[in-house]
């Protein structure tokens, strides 16, 4: 069963730790960057891939510090990324995050996860994200472009439109819900 409790975070509110320059480090970056452009990033690695660097120059934010990794790179993170293909690395730095009581993501090594990056359909406001639990990420790549596929481009007008709604909405909670719930029950998406 997946225990996993799903969250959207802040990431321009929170300090992230990326160690790692190559192409899992590329990747990791891009999931954050693409869906948090404000994020505070911090990438650690003796060298970054051309690749790597070329795209965070779309993030001025972004420190990139070429060099090894050191303990001192996890003060003051929120979370941390392992993204390199040093296991004992990762062992090491995992070790150090649960005694500071940091969430850290090692990349291909669900073991060592306290959390995953799920694949993520976006359309406008609405976000989507998946999990198959570290068992099959390529699963979940092909189930978000599905959803993708069949959620329609149009579905920001609707979101605005209950948004407006939802304001002139008056009584308790419950009321609301209530209302709310009789507008969209014959909501039906087609493509």
């Amino acid at each position: 069963m997946n225990e996993l409790f799903p969250i959207f975070l802040k990431l321009d509110r929170l300090n992230t730790l990326v160690v790692g320059g190559g192409n899992v480090a590329l990747e990791k970056a891009s999931a954050l960057l693409r869906n948090s452009p404000s994020a505070q990033v911090t990438m650690v690695a003796p060298m970054f891939r051309p690749e790597t660097l070329e795209f965070l120059n779309e993030y001025p934010q972004v420190l990139v510090c070429e060099r090894a990794f050191e303990l001192s790179d996890l003060d003051g993170r929120d979370l941390v990324v392992c993204a390199t293909d040093n296991r004992e690395l990762h062992v090491g730095i995992k070790a150090a995050c649960v005694e500071r009581h940091l969430l850290c993501n090692v990349a291909d090594t669900p073991d060592l996860c306290d959390f995953y990056l799920g694949s993520i359909v976006q359309k406008g406001d609405l976000k989507i994200a998946i999990s198959t639990n570290g068992k099959s990420p390529t699963l979940a790549k092909r189930i978000r472009a599905f959803l993708e596929d069949v959620i329609p481009d149009e579905i920001q007008e609707g979101l605005e439109g209950m948004e407006a709604v939802r304001k002139t909405l008056k009584g308790d909670f419950q009321a609301k819900i209530k209302a709310l719930n009789e507008l969209t029950k014959d909501l039906v998406f087609r493509k």
